[in-house]
């Protein structure tokens, strides 16, 4: 389904304690990612937490826009 969106799912951990599931995807732009969250969660048995992560050169572009 991912790949319906542009996405590709790069790792999937099954992990313990307040969420089962832990996925690193990659996607073209946000709404692509955002449109594929909402086709997953549209059958009602999935409710996702999205948690938008940087790298080290896009953390730094943000830091260097601060006065």
């Amino acid at each position: 389904m991912a790949r319906s969106f542009g996405c590709e799912m790069k790792q999937i951990y099954w992990t313990m304690g307040q969420y089962d599931i832990v996925t690193i995807v990659e996607a073209p732009d946000e709404q692509s990612f955002m449109s594929f969250g909402f086709a997953l969660g549209s059958a009602g048995n999935v409710k996702t937490q999205t948690l938008r992560a940087f790298s080290k050169d896009e953390f730094s572009a943000c830091l260097g826009k601060l006065p």
